[in-house]
């Protein structure tokens, strides 16, 4: 019989969390990224490992230094539809590898799942689906899972790995947790989950939400939305005002008032000039959106009231940190600091 072991709490070194995407994809911990089939998870997955690869920061977070990817899939090509989509998003293809399964299938077990880490310094590691991984395990099962997933978790927190899992959801209804292919031990291995899924406006058929259903390491992140282009390909369009049952459901929520009127601001204010403010006003107007609502978003905003011949303008601070471009200025980003000003 083995000697008793105890670890007292004293004897352990506290360590902070360390975030690959924060708050979304924590580095050394197992996310789930989930969705329908076509929805876009792949794509966008394909994505971010491309920013990595170029050291380039991911929305609402900074830029890296440029590190390595692997990546497994059993649903797509390598060379006929990988391959392509990387360059397609300007990936450093040198720094994406594939652990060779000619020979020998993979699964979320294989000791060479580690080894390949190690060797390749990968900082993110995406399997792709997860039932092609389970390496013939019952995922329906929490006796065939959950071994499979403290094994993968153990591989995650030894070498600091971000592991990624891709995963359909099934045709069912109810809460997202349950929705997800297999045993519910499989959802409650990750410590964080991410939902993606289309996001109509009526319009534009094209946008994906990614909403986090789960979060055990930091608050929830904001909704995020992208789009895929088809002409551009896939670009991020900024945060949005969805959750999950929005994502289920297909739909986009109406944009509030409070929203619409800093939209209203910005598109007057974002070049940086002055504006007559009884231009912004008679706009706000128009579009329904109370004086009052409109003075709050300008107050958030840090718009400065300048007045010149009896005449009220309004401009943005000078040290604003400016979108790349109006359209994400739109998606109702955060874009300075919040300044005291007269309200006018």
């Amino acid at each position: 019989m083995n000697d008793l072991k105890i670890i007292t709490m004293s004897d352990i070194e506290s360590e902070s969390i360390s975030w690959l995407w924060k708050p979304y994809i924590p580095q050394g911990k197992i996310t789930i990224v989930q969705g329908d089939p076509g929805d876009g998870k792949t794509t966008m997955m394909l994505a971010i490992a491309a920013a990595i690869t170029k050291g380039e920061a991911l929305p609402n977070g900074g830029a890296s230094s440029p590190a390595d990817v692997l990546f497994q899939t059993a649903e797509d090509g390598l060379a006929d539809t990988i391959k392509p989509r990387l360059e397609d998003l300007g990936a450093d293809c040198y720094r994406i590898h594939v652990i060779d399964e000619n020979e020998k299938s993979l699964s979320l077990s294989d000791e060479r799942i580690e080894k390949a880490i190690v060797k390749t310094r990968a900082k993110l590691l995406i399997l792709d689906p997860l039932q092609a991984y389970l390496g013939g395990s019952d995922f329906n099962s929490a006796h065939g899972v959950r071994p499979l997933m403290k094994t993968l978790a153990g591989v995650a927190e030894r070498t600091g790995c971000a592991i990624v899992i891709i995963g359909h959801l099934n045709k069912g209804r109810g809460k997202s947790q349950y929705r997800g292919l297999g045993s519910i031990d499989i959802y409650a291995a990750a410590r964080s989950v991410l939902t993606v899924g289309r996001l109509s406006d009526g319009e534009n058929e094209n946008l994906r939400a990614v909403v986090q259903g789960k979060s055990n390491l930091a608050p929830p992140g904001v909704s995020m939305m992208f789009e895929l282009d088809l002409v551009l390909g896939f670009v991020w369009r900024g945060e949005v005002n969805a959750d999950i049952d929005d994502v289920m459901a297909g739909r986009k929520k109406p944009e509030s008032q409070f929203d619409k009127a800093k939209r209203i601001i910005l598109s007057f204010l974002s070049d940086g000039y002055e504006v007559a403010a009884n231009e912004i006003i008679g706009q706000a107007e128009d579009d329904g959106v109370s004086l009052i609502t409109l003075k709050r978003a300008k107050a958030e905003l840090g718009v400065i009231s300048n007045r010149r011949g009896g005449q009220w303008f309004w401009q943005l601070p000078i040290d604003v940190k400016f979108a790349e471009n109006q359209e994400y200025q739109e998606e109702h980003r955060t874009l300075m600091i919040p300044l005291k000003t007269e309200v006018v």
